[in-house]
């Protein structure tokens, strides 16, 4: 298939014009025109590239991508290592940030709710980027936990009462702690994120709200591993699709 005809449907079924966000989405690095092979993953590190050269791939598309605002623009070190690996190797780049949090179906938080069975209400925060619903069935905030660490293969960090009766979920993927007080004033009874800061560990103290910090890289795993199975079925039978998982403990 072609790159330009990879990029619009992306754009289009990412709906990427209505996102303000931090980085460019869509194609961010040009490479050859044809495209034969994709690797996905979440973030366009070394490894995730040198994982791409092997498997030959024409384009590379991420979660996490490069360009992010407010950073020194200037090629040098490691930028440059990760650009002119791409560079070399024609590979495309393809990033998606906010989009791919926020699809209904492919985005980090509808398959993160997927998979650890919550049912989605409604949406809250910038650009209705979190998500708020209930479990398949009321349990407390240790088994929370314990269902979180099942379903991700990591083991969150809960502060908070473990035993505090969970009806309500407030979530969402990746470095979202800041929406932990919009989540508070809707009422849930627990708020999962990827991460957690100083000051949100007060927060939950004091609001008696769990908060459930489950991991950046594992709760922003599922999107680009759906996109990609979804992209296998539209242009399989002109293109390969396949998501590699680099591993990262934070």
């Amino acid at each position: 298939m072609k790159r330009d005809e990879l990029a619009r449907y992306l754009d289009q079924l990412l709906e990427t014009a209505r996102f303000r966000d931090y980085c460019p989405n869509g194609l961010q690095v040009e490479g050859r025109a044809e495209v034969r092979r994709v690797v996905a993953g979440v973030t366009a590190s070394q490894a995730l590239i040198d994982a791409a050269i092997a498997r030959q791939a024409d384009a590379l598309l991420v979660h996490h991508g490069w360009f992010w605002k407010g950073e020194d623009g200037r090629i040098t070190g490691l930028r440059k290592s990760r650009i002119g690996s791409l560079l070399r190797h024609d590979i495309n780049l393809f990033a998606y940030h906010l989009p791919l949090d926020a699809h209904p179906e492919f985005g980090n938080n509808a398959q993160l709710a997927a998979r650890l069975g919550w049912a989605p209400e409604g949406r809250f925060g910038e650009q209705d980027i979190a998500w708020i619903g209930r479990p398949a069935a009321p349990l407390t905030a240790g088994e929370l936990a314990q269902s979180i660490a099942a379903g991700l293969g990591r083991e969150p960090l809960l502060i908070g009462d473990a035993a505090r009766p969970v009806a309500r979920i407030g979530w969402c993927s990746g470095g979202a702690q800041g929406y932990f007080e919009q989540a508070i004033a809707l009422g849930v009874d627990a708020y999962v994120s990827g991460e957690i800061s100083e000051q949100t560990v007060h927060l939950a103290r004091e609001s008696g709200v769990a908060y459930l910090a489950a991991g950046h890289h594992a709760t922003e795993r599922f999107g680009a591993e759906a996109l990609a199975r979804h992209l296998a079925t539209q242009f399989g039978t002109d293109c390969s699709f396949e998501f590699v998982d680099i591993d990262n403990p934070v």
